[in-house]
């Protein structure tokens, strides 16, 4: 199974530090923030991973390289104009083959354990949630009996983490271009073709100075 980083975004609540660094390469703890995700995806056995990036994307390869010093190979998703995530991955699509593959949102940090993803998936979409976070309330989805679907009113929601393994069926229909990934998940789920399960450990979307001091305060406690 092969993983797919998500590295374009351009980290703008994170200015000034990402108007000279992409997000991704922002250090957590010492360690640049992608470099958790390629470490624990080797862990897990995957060896074969897509970052497509945009905004200041060279420094990412340059970083990162082909991969052989984590243990994975690499390959590259250069985006030239803003694709947003269902765009992105579609575009690298060609990199990520036939079979279902795994996604992580570059601007997290989590100590989940992506051996849990190395099996195969029923539907089109399986879903890694966790708890609402203080910056996020709502929520966005409801699992039941290991079946995720939309968010209804009074029903207890989690969060999107940003892990999530697709098949590529998922994009049926699509075409170039900018495109977002949730309304994908909501016509699969519709369809019954999403499951789900709840991430059990530490999870920051590190995407304000705050949440990036909150996911160092862990990562200084897991040492």
């Amino acid at each position: 199974m092969k993983a797919m980083i998500l590295a374009a975004g351009k980290g703008e609540r994170m200015r000034p530090l990402t108007l000279t660094t992409p997000k991704p390469l922002v250090r957590v703890g010492g360690v640049p923030l992608i470099e958790y995700h390629l470490r624990a995806l080797a862990a897990a056995g995957f060896t074969e991973i897509v970052i497509n990036h945009a905004w200041l994307g060279q420094q990412i390869e340059d970083y990162l390289g082909d991969g052989s010093r984590y243990g994975v190979s690499i390959q590259y998703s250069p985006e030239g104009e803003p694709l947003e995530t269902g765009g992105g991955i579609f575009r690298a699509l060609p990199l990520l083959g036939d079979e279902a593959f795994v996604v992580v949102n570059g601007d997290i940090w989590t100590d989940y354990d992506f051996n849990t993803l190395r099996q195969p998936i029923a539907g089109l979409v399986h879903l890694v949630l966790v708890d609402n976070p203080a910056h996020h309330p709502a929520g966005d989805f409801v699992l039941v009996d290991g079946q995720v679907r939309d968010g209804q009113p009074d029903a207890k929601t989690l969060t999107y983490s940003g892990i999530a393994v697709l098949h590529p069926n998922l994009f049926e229909g699509c075409s170039a271009g900018a495109f977002k990934l949730a309304p994908l998940f909501r016509k699969a789920m519709a369809a019954g073709q999403v499951s789900g399960e709840r991430l059990d450990g530490h999870w920051v979307d590190v995407g304000t100075y705050e949440r990036l001091a909150e996911a160092e305060t862990l990562i200084e406690a897991r040492r």
